[in-house]
């Protein structure tokens, strides 16, 4: 005698020509799980039919036309479904589906140069923006203040970089092309400093207009996604001038990075930014310590990956630092309330 379990409920128990009968109308699958009655082992309908010398034969409803008739037009076009557009209301599928075609869409756009390399990057930082908004949306995020923060970051970075210029009037910039120690202090003022600074300006102002204490989450939250709004200017003005001049592979492979793990690695320092920021609002009183470690500590990360990722034996110190950063990053979340309580006294 044998019993069924299907769905966690367990039915029978049948004898084993009972069970072939149900196996042969459809009735119980070959793949439904099973135990003998003396025994305590589940295993598959399939199995013990074996073992007891029998061969299932699922009989066919009829030939393919008279099957086709009886599964019905409704089943392959669902008319119905579409004229009342329930497939709306799967928001899912429809997200899934302008992710995944969008670069199709693209391929068939009449446009070129500068605007195919900041489309491509958007829709990088747009997956990004997404990974983020799961993981780390707190109930003070809004998609409102994502979308200008996203476009504000880029504005700022666009008016401060190159229309100001004013980061090429940074003396330490000069350093960078000087050998260690004066190219890492080069790197970490001249190009550290400015650029999480920049990254950081609408978390500032996040903060500075917010209507309610916000938690350091929330501001990590922002922080992370002004990172990867900078992380698409970075990587479209580096795709259209350093990168095209490398070879083929070089090129595709930089290419990818910057439109994938640099916008990470902005992310990740400008969310150590927004962390130290949300304790700065929270606790006024230490506020000039914490907006100095919201730009020093996402400055010397960064400072320090520039500075020796450009070797071989160099990336043995730039890898190990890009996971620091989000080592970081995960720790201070963790420790978020018992550093709270610190310095609440």
């Amino acid at each position: 005698m044998i019993y069924i379990i299907r769905n966690k409920q367990q039915f029978g128990p049948y004898d084993e020509q009972t069970l072939l009968s149900y196996v042969n109308s459809g009735q119980i699958l070959l793949c439904d799980k099973a135990k003998d009655a003396n025994s305590t082992e589940e295993t598959t309908v399939r199995v013990l039919l074996e073992r007891n010398g029998l061969r299932a034969n699922v009989s066919h409803g009829g030939n393919l036309l008279s099957q086709l008739k009886k599964i019905g037009s409704e089943l392959i076009i669902p008319i119905d479904s579409f004229q009342k557009k329930k497939w709306i209301s799967d928001k899912t599928l429809l997200i899934l589906a302008a992710i995944g075609l969008f670069p199709s869409v693209l391929s068939f756009m009449p446009i070129g140069g500068y605007l195919v390399f900041y489309l491509v990057s958007l829709y990088f930082a747009v997956i990004w923006g997404m990974f983020f908004f799961s993981f780390f949306k707190t109930p003070q995020v809004t998609i409102k203040t994502t979308v200008l923060v996203f476009f504000l970051t880029q504005f700022f970075v666009f008016l401060i970089w190159d229309i100001l210029g004013i980061p090429s009037l940074n003396p330490f910039m000069y350093m960078t092309n000087l050998g260690i120690p004066l190219s890492l202090i080069g790197f970490i003022l001249g190009v550290g400093v400015p650029e999480e600074l920049g990254k950081a300006i609408p978390v500032y102002i996040i903060a500075r207009k917010a209507k309610e204490p916000l938690i350091p989450q929330t501001l990590v939250y922002y922080g992370l996604m002004s990172g990867i709004a900078f992380g698409v200017f970075e990587g479209v003005q580096y795709q259209m001038t350093v990168n095209k001049e490398l070879d083929y592979t070089s090129a595709f492979l930089y290419n990818i990075a910057r439109l994938t793990s640099l916008p990470f690695l902005h992310a990740i320092w400008c969310g150590i930014a927004g962390y130290f920021i949300a304790f700065a609002s929270l606790y006024p009183k230490y506020r000039r310590s914490l907006y100095f470690l919201s730009i020093a500590i996402p400055a010397l990360l960064h400072g320090i990956y520039d500075t020796f990722c450009g070797s071989g034996l160099g990336s043995l110190i730039a890898l190990p630092v890009t996971f620091v950063g989000v080592i970081l990053l995960m720790t201070y979340l963790k420790q978020g309330v018992d550093y709270q309580s610190k310095l609440r006294i």
